[in-house]
């Protein structure tokens, strides 16, 4: 029982005596979790040009028209160009629809059969908007139906590299306007690119916090932010708000962490800069022209995804040699070492040149190598160092009253020896001043001035068979 406690307060000194990276070793903090995460999620971009042949009455001619254009998100599951985005955000390349085709079929006619009309009629474009408006309609009924498109769609995404064309190979359309199988599986050309993991989505609770991370269109449409921004994603935060279900009974994780048009397919992580989920839909406001609803987002599962590409190559959180590369120097990074941080992060450039990500710590770790940051007071050691003189102080003086009154005898011990028969012989050893201030005579006592044992107890007619005690100051 004496020694439970002894040990614990050994454990705890001992524990003490530790460096605060013992106890983070396994711990990252959130800016270090979503830059290991970044440099995996990437653009996606489903275009479909067209050409459309038509007659506008001179004869048959070909027209181009604007392409269509969809973006979404995207992110690496397998280093080896295998990466996730959401079925809707490929669909209009991967399957046409009817509709697109009759969309840039309308545009080819107006752009190129509406000036010469108009022209015809003695009128600019926006002089009698209902006479324009009139001789549309006229056009699309007599010019549209013998119009042909050949569309020529195509997907890719965009890296630090370049464009990359991406490859379909596991496609799950939505089924609604909210489905937890809108998945998508591409495949681009390379090797060793940064990857996600995935972390089990059965463990999220209501109110954990997570970070959605995308290219919202928005930001890449916006005339004040530089071109970059179409490889350097974005993160918004905010947690669970529940775990709901599409029509079809299938679990989705509802999220108030705000997105926009161009998020679909974006990586949901942990604080850990795991993914959670893929972002599939957002909600909007009712009306034709419905705004969006934001706290109201909805999120596969990454259970989801991992029945989704289960009997593909995909080689799920196999990791890739940028990833060691990359955590590895945000390691040292943070743990202060810039000079082995530096080395990482030129070796992470090497393998995928010109990341924003690794650009910007590639910055900030040659200039901390160049100026070193001022280190912050060593608060920790100094209180280690304070608690250990201040164990030593207090060990010095239990050591010191230890051995100075090691051989004191308690006067129970005394009642008990002559209870027990062994009367002690007792000395009455104080010294002459002691003495003579408190005269207090002790019953049985052989007086016995400190000078006289200053030499030997021989002279002393003593019964050496009991024990002796001897009262001093």
């Amino acid at each position: 029982m004496i020694l439970r406690p002894a040990l614990f307060g050994v454990a705890v000194l001992a524990a003490a005596a530790l460096p605060p990276a013992a106890f983070a070793q396994k711990a990252i903090t959130l800016q270090e979790a979503l830059q290991r995460a970044k440099p995996a999620v990437v653009l996606v971009v489903a275009e479909v040009a067209s050409e459309v042949t038509l007659d506008c009455g001179a004869g048959p001619q070909k027209i181009t028209p604007p392409v269509f254009r969809e973006t979404g998100t995207g992110w690496f599951l397998d280093g080896d160009g295998w990466l996730i985005t959401n079925g809707h955000v490929i669909q209009p390349a991967h399957e046409p629809p009817r509709w697109l085709a009759n969309q840039q079929a309308q545009r080819a006619v107006t752009s190129a059969c509406l000036p010469q009309v108009l022209k015809r009629m003695g009128l600019r474009t926006g002089d009698r908007p209902d006479a324009e408006e009139a001789a549309k309609r006229k056009l699309l009924d007599t010019v549209l139906p013998s119009a042909k498109v050949n569309l020529q769609p195509q997907i890719f995404v965009v890296t630090a590299k370049g464009r990359l064309k991406a490859e379909v190979k596991k496609y799950s359309p939505p089924v609604s306007e909210m489905s937890a199988k809108d998945l998508a599986l591409l495949k681009v050309p390379g090797e060793a690119f940064p990857v996600l993991a995935l972390a089990d989505s059965r463990s999220v609770q209501i109110g954990d916090p997570v970070h959605i991370i995308g290219f919202p269109g928005v930001v890449l449409s916006h005339e004040l932010l530089s071109r970059s921004m179409m490889v350097d994603s974005v993160v918004t935060n905010g947690a669970v708000s529940a775990i709901q279900a599409d029509a079809s009974g299938n679990p989705l994780i509802q999220t108030d962490a705000s997105a926009a048009w161009g998020n679909s397919g974006g990586p949901t992580v942990s604080s850990r800069g795991s993914v959670v989920g893929v972002l599939t839909f957002v909600s909007l406001a009712p009306g034709a022209e419905g705004s969006i609803v934001q706290g109201f987002n909805f999120v596969i599962p990454s259970a989801a995804v991992a029945d989704f590409v289960r009997g593909t190559p995909v080689k799920i959180n196999g990791g890739s040699k940028f990833n060691d590369v990359w955590y590895a120097g945000l390691t040292a990074f943070y743990g202060e070492d810039y000079s082995g941080a530096l080395r990482r992060f030129e070796e992470a450039d090497t393998l995928h040149p010109n990341l924003p990500d690794v650009r910007r710590k590639l910055t900030e770790a040659r200039e901390f190598v160049k100026n070193p940051p001022p280190k912050p007071f060593p608060w920790f050691w100094v209180a280690i160092g304070v608690t250990l003189v201040s164990a030593g102080g207090f060990g010095g003086q239990w050591l010191h009253r230890w051995n100075k009154n090691r051989y004191r005898v308690h006067p129970s011990e005394v009642i008990r020896l002559m209870e027990g028969g062994k009367s002690p012989i007792i000395l009455d050893a104080r010294r002459a001043d002691s003495y003579e201030q408190l005269p207090l005579k002790i019953r049985d006592s052989l007086r016995v001035a400190p000078e006289d044992l200053a030499g030997s107890l021989s002279g002393l007619d003593l019964d050496m068979t009991r024990p002796v005690v001897a009262y001093c100051t």
